[in-house]
């Protein structure tokens, strides 16, 4: 039986049980959690209480906060634990941290945010839209973690909430660079599916993918294409 607390973290976040098998916490933020993005008309001080009570929220697994600006690309941050507090870190979509205790977000709308992780406490937060996909930002935070001798199959990969293939409509450039494939007309296109694809490719084995849209489940989740100008979080830490 949930408990008044547990339906009240149902309501704000949803959590990632494939992450939690392996000693992780992940989970994006719902709309009932409020926007976690700037660009709105809300004021600055409503949004930063937000952070504020996230940071309360993530202090006990660790005493680390990592950010960035996205911007659409593929660069993602390494983070040591030479420091605390929150770190809000220059252009980036992504971010990896080999050791425990660092929490990492980025803000999404109806790109993908992926959540990578390894039972040692490894872990990447990434932000992907169809440019990042494009660019294989996946593959990137894979090989950051190969490179420190963990192998791909060992990786757990989870895809939250994010715009899916039946709401997500691109131009014909945009479906053939992301497919291969020519179209002479806009075509739909599922950024999760790809991004599932890309990591098979290096090796990843255990994946799974939210059912949830945020352009079909908007009463739950902020969507760009919806109209929104509100962000939720993908938030990853793996706990001290």
């Amino acid at each position: 039986m949930k408990t008044e607390a547990s339906l009240e973290s149902s309501r704000l976040y949803e959590e990632v049980p494939e992450l939690a098998s392996i000693g992780m916490r992940a989970f994006t933020t719902t709309r009932q959690a409020g926007s976690f993005g700037v660009a709105s008309d809300e004021p600055v001080r409503a949004v930063m209480a937000r952070w504020d009570g996230l940071r309360d929220d993530l202090s006990l697994a660790g005493p680390r906060l990592a950010t960035a600006r996205q911007v659409h690309g593929n660069r993602v941050i390494s983070h040591g634990t030479g420091w605390e507090g929150w770190l809000r870190g220059g252009d980036a979509d992504g971010h990896f941290a080999l050791d425990r205790g660092t929490a990492m977000a980025v803000t999404i709308a109806d790109c993908v945010p992926v959540f990578l992780a390894h039972a040692s406490g490894a872990a990447a937060v990434l932000h992907s839209g169809w440019r990042g996909t494009e660019s294989r930002i996946v593959e990137r935070a894979i090989v950051l973690v190969e490179a420190r001798g963990i192998p791909g199959m060992e990786l757990t990969l989870h895809l939250g909430p994010a715009i899916c293939g039946a709401c997500y409509e691109v131009s014909p450039d945009v479906f053939e660079r992301l497919t291969g494939r020519s179209v002479d007309r806009p075509t739909t296109v599922d950024l999760r599916v790809l991004i599932a694809d890309h990591a098979r490719q290096r090796g990843v084995r255990r994946i799974s993918i939210s059912e949830n849209c945020t352009r079909c489940n908007n009463d739950r989740f902020y969507s760009h294409r919806a109209g929104d100008s509100g962000r939720q979080l993908g938030v990853l830490i793996a706990p001290l």
